[in-house]
């Protein structure tokens, strides 16, 4: 290898320079006895230096490049040239290929001996280069993805299945060992799960083949398998694993389980459905590891923020939080819940099922079968003394009116319903059959949800509106020129799965009922309800909200136009 980079000690020419104080570099000497991770890492994370500076320093030092992997276009075959754990071991990668060797990304280009032991390994000389750390991790993850192994352990499983007669509940049953075929195929399908970040898994068994599909960013993103002989074998898996009834094949059922992968603790909600070829097994995947976001981490701007507390500390009332399936409606009910948490405060919540387990607070699960159903939960509660209620979905007039009724009498409730925006929300209830003098007197506030996609930093591109979203920018243009507004979209890379979209970002509008609503509410005058909504100064439309974000390339005019669907809401 040519032109190796110098040997310098970090910590010195930190101090040297410095950008840290000999007393930090001692600390961060400590810490790092204690916990093995580089100094550089430990500085950082001791907040003593910005990892930017940082990196920028060592490039100079070095005399190498400092490459932003977010924006770099990497070539997954040429990573895997290096094994996955040789990789991980020196937190390094193959950046690209040239005549005369290999540029290698490395976290921690000051060492020498792993480069001298990845040079002895390779035969090409490698040139180095100074990357981040945690977006080298990002892309090892995508990287070596875990799609190779899962499609070898689907192969082995079959072979498994075609030379043994007997049936495929006795296999799976009494393959308890965690290296039987099953289980480290079902393992390989989490881990990849997981490092994508996906939050559902579909198990589609189809005429010849298999999909295996990841829900990722609210995309689907699919694996086909020639091995169609091994779902049944994966579905009795399933099913043993979240105590449901292996014998049953005819009728769906439901459950869940939770198990550890890649260090976090996932909670498994599993629903399994007869389909034309098989089961068709659907698993939401719920990770616990960090806990309850408190509503500064859920994504709401903090002017709404603001409001949203002041709505939820009122001493009684009802505040509905709205939005399609996944849209993120308990995220923010528990982030709101954890703020409440106070021990002069009693918090009883009645779910179906109890999504996040919180200290001081009673979760009620229900169960419909022996006749523990919302109403009946509902009334008991009230007699328990609560000072804050959380329903976990309004579902029919009874459960709406005891809710509501709760609310008039000093209770502070908290619950979800599934509409499409906050102002249809209070018409809903009106709909179901629930007293309008009811609703006008107890719904407080309303904030409705969706979630969008960010655009990919890795492939973003400048993006001239279409016909179509030409259209939707007159819709929502009140009066302001997008002439001059650089829209942007995503092209597609390996960093987003060849989407143009890398990770979600929550949508949000809060409608604070004032008093010419709820009296518009009382009267059952829906056009009088609606402009009052549209005619208060604080609030904004999702529609509007997604378009800014747009208009601040967070994401595209694609996302606006999935926001805006409905033409009543766009016209506004």
């Amino acid at each position: 290898m040519t032109n190796p980079p110098k040997r310098i000690r970090l910590g010195d020419l930190l101090v040297e320079k410095q950008m840290i104080t000999e007393a930090q570099l001692q600390h961060a000497l400590q810490e790092q006895k204690l916990t093995g991770r580089k100094l550089g890492a430990t500085l950082v994370e001791l907040g003593f230096i910005q990892e930017n500076a940082l990196l920028e320093l060592l490039s100079t030092q070095l005399q190498i490049p400092f490459v932003e992997l977010k924006q770099f276009r990497f070539d997954r075959e040429l990573i895997q040239k290096l094994p996955e754990t040789t990789a991980r071991r020196y937190r390094v990668m193959l950046l690209r290929e040239d005549f005369d060797g290999y540029l290698l990304g490395m976290a921690d280009p000051t060492d020498i001996f792993g480069l001298d032991e990845l040079q002895r390994q390779i035969p090409k000389q490698l040139k180095p280069a100074v990357v981040r750390e945690s977006e080298l991790l990002d892309v090892l993850d995508i990287a070596y993805s875990h799609a190779s192994e899962i499609a070898s352990l689907a192969g082995e499983l079959e072979e498994e299945l075609q030379e043994a007669a007997v049936d495929i509940a006795d296999i799976v049953t009494d393959a308890t060992d965690s290296e039987a075929p099953v289980a480290r195929l079902l393992q390989k399908i989490f881990e990849e799960a997981i490092t994508t970040k996906a939050s559902d898994i579909h198990i589609e068994p189809d005429e010849k083949v298999l999909r295996i599909r990841n829900r990722i960013d609210g995309s689907l993103i699919e694996q086909v398998m020639n091995e169609k002989r091994i779902a049944p074998a994966l579905v009795v898996r399933l099913k043993l694993m979240s105590s449901l009834d292996i014998s049953e094949k005819r009728l769906p059922q439901d459950g869940r389980f939770n198990l550890k992968v890649k260090n976090r603790n996932i909670d498994v909600r599993i629903s399994t459905m007869p389909v034309q070829f098989g089961e068709s097994v659907v698993m939401r995947l719920l990770d616990h590891t960090d806990g309850v976001l408190p509503l500064e981490k859920v994504g709401m701007p903090q002017h709404l923020i603001d409001r949203f507390r002041k709505a939820i500390t009122r001493p009684h009332g009802l505040v509905l939080v709205t939005g399609p399936t996944g849209s993120g409606k308990t995220t923010t009910l528990y982030g709101a819940l954890s703020e409440l948490n106070k021990p002069d405060k009693k918090i009883i919540t009645v779910e179906d099922p109890v999504e996040y387990r919180l200290p001081r607070i009673s979760q009620v699960g229900l169960h419909e079968k022996i006749g523990l159903t919302f109403s009946n939960v509902l009334r008991a509660t009230l007699r328990q003394d609560p000072d804050i209620l959380l329903v976990g979905e309004i579902r029919d007039s009874e459960s709406a009116e005891i809710a509501l009724r709760a609310s008039m009498t000093g209770h502070m409730v908290l619950s979800t319903l599934h509409t499409n925006d906050a102002v249809t929300s209070a018409l809903r209830l009106i709909d179901i059959g629930v007293d309008s003098y009811l609703v006008a007197a107890s719904l407080k506030a309303i904030i409705a949800q969706r979630l969008v996609r960010r655009i990919c930093g890795s492939c973003v591109q400048p993006h001239e509106p279409d016909a179509n979203e030409k259209q939707l920018l007159s819709l929502l243009a009140n009066g302001r020129d997008f002439s001059s507004v650089a829209f942007k979209q995503g092209t597609g890379c390996p960093h987003c799965h060849n989407t143009g979209y890398r990770g979600r970002v929550g949508v949000f509008e809060l409608l604070e009922l004032n008093h010419a609503m709820a009296e518009a509410l009382r009267l059952k005058d829906i056009n009088g309800f609606t402009n009052a909504a549209y005619e208060n100064p604080n609030f904004s439309p999702l529609s509007q909200v997604a378009l800014q974000y747009a208009i601040d390339g967070i994401t595209s005019l694609e996302e606006v136009m999935s926001i805006s669907a409905q033409i009543d809401d766009i016209e506004k």
